[in-house]
């Protein structure tokens, strides 16, 4: 990890972005076959050191508790055994990808005689901006490296001690390969004017992604100077259509929302038709009460079930992140559509039906990055996608949309091919 230089936070960051440009450049003509050694190499390392990794999660952990963290950012923070084969697995995936670096495509001949196509090119320097989550800097470092970007990695103050370990695995994968050590940079400090440092750096970075609550998601947004791929909120919702195949439909909704409470693509609203809510609601109901998960839901809904809290306007717009679920019983599909217009944050959502042409509208005219048909939401991640892995995922519409993986942290320049041509 970088160190800061007489407490100059500007001086070291630019120091830092100067290093990751001159790498960008290294690394955007590295041949395929170092990067994929370099990836293996890390992934190797993470496996090697488990236990040193455990031992200072451990540590984040603690720190974290004693500062208050509330459960959902804990969750993000901690390391699993599994956890840990899961970042290793997702190097060696991202190694086995095609190379995009250097791909043409859509190469034709013009009337001129000139031959006209486009090449896939790397970025240059990406800073990526986070907050718990030390599995970033894994995904984040193997993403930039194989598309053949430099990157900073500025991680959260809860996950330092994991991040130091996480960056020398990084390291040691990088110099095996022969390839440039500062093509992976992770800032060593905590101080938060790092953050504001990064974002003024656009002589030497070109695209910043943060990934982290909606706090620091909003102040990358308003502070940076260099164009940023985010998302703001992941309001997911499932829709139940009312020929939807019940058994099917139950497991699907009780995995969207259980299987893991703090994730974006983690299911927060449930809207079910009208004619499938008496049957749907008493079947999901003890399925939740199970999970310990707390129901609240419109009028209609608590006519089937009187128990539950009352669902506020403020319910259909809320990221829970926790075991929490808001319900509202909708006439149709034309109203499910409607609510996720207006209360959807345009990450993922899902319908469960059997009827085709109702599905097929879904997928049309729900205008999120992922949308689904019969599948959970939790599905919206880049290495379930065969990504390899992701940096994040994007619910604007220009560059990048959902989850962004090797294509999203590339782009494409024309390429012309010519004999002496001339143009008359």
């Amino acid at each position: 990890m970088s160190e800061t230089v007489n407490g100059d936070i500007q001086q070291t960051m630019e120091a830092m972005g100067e290093r990751a440009r001159a790498a960008s450049r290294i690394l955007a003509r590295a041949d395929t076959g170092a990067k994929d050694r370099a990836l293996r190499t890390m992934a190797e390392r993470i496996e090697q050191r488990s236990e040193a990794l455990m031992a200072e999660n451990r540590r984040d952990l603690e720190a974290g508790e004693r500062a208050g963290l509330d459960q959902a950012l804990l969750d993000r923070l901690a390391f699993t055994p599994e956890r840990l084969a899961t970042m290793a697995e997702g190097l060696r995936q991202i190694a086995a990808l095609p190379d995009p670096v250097g791909a043409i495509s859509d190469l034709n001949y013009r009337p001129s005689g000139i031959q006209v196509g486009r090449m896939r090119v790397p970025l240059g320097v990406i800073g990526i901006i986070y907050e718990s989550r030390p599995n970033v800097t894994v995904d984040a470092a193997g993403l930039c490296l194989k598309s053949g970007n430099a990157a900073i990695l500025r991680g959260g103050s809860e996950a330092f001690h994991s991040n130091r370990v996480l960056a020398e695995c990084i390291r040691e994968g990088l110099e095996s390969a022969g390839l440039p050590a500062d093509a992976v940079q992770v800032v060593g400090t905590t101080d938060r004017a790092a953050v504001g440092a990064l974002l003024r750096m656009q002589a030497y970075v070109d695209v910043i992604v943060p990934r982290g609550g909606k706090g620091l998601i909003a102040r990358v947004s308003e502070e940076s100077r260099i164009p940023v791929i985010k998302h703001l909120d992941g309001v997911c919702h499932v829709y139940i259509d009312d020929r939807a195949q019940l058994d099917k439909a139950v497991a699907v909704t009780v995995n969207a929302k259980t299987q893991r409470y703090g994730t974006c693509n983690t299911l927060e609203t449930l809207l079910v038709a009208e004619g499938i809510a008496p049957r749907a609601l008493k079947a999901l109901a003890p399925a939740f009460a199970e999970k310990g998960v707390e129901l609240r839901g419109c009028d209609r809904t608590r006519a089937f079930l009187p128990e539950i809290a009352e669902a506020t306007e403020a319910d259909w717009r809320a990221e829970y992140l926790a075991p929490i679920l808001a319900i509202r019983v909708v006439p149709d599909l034309d109203a499910a559509i409607d609510h996720i217009h207006r209360y959807g944050s345009g990450h993922t959502d899902a319908i469960l039906s059997e009827d085709y042409g109702r599905a097929r509208r879904f997928l049309r005219e729900v205008d999120s990055s992922s949308v689904m048909v019969n599948a959970s939401t939790r599905f919206a991640d880049g290495f379930e996608y065969g990504l390899g892995a992701e940096i994040g995922i994007s619910t604007d519409k220009l560059h990048a949309r959902g989850p962004v993986g090797l294509e999203g942290l590339t782009t494409l320049k024309f390429i012309v091919l010519g004999d002496g041509h001339v143009r008359g």
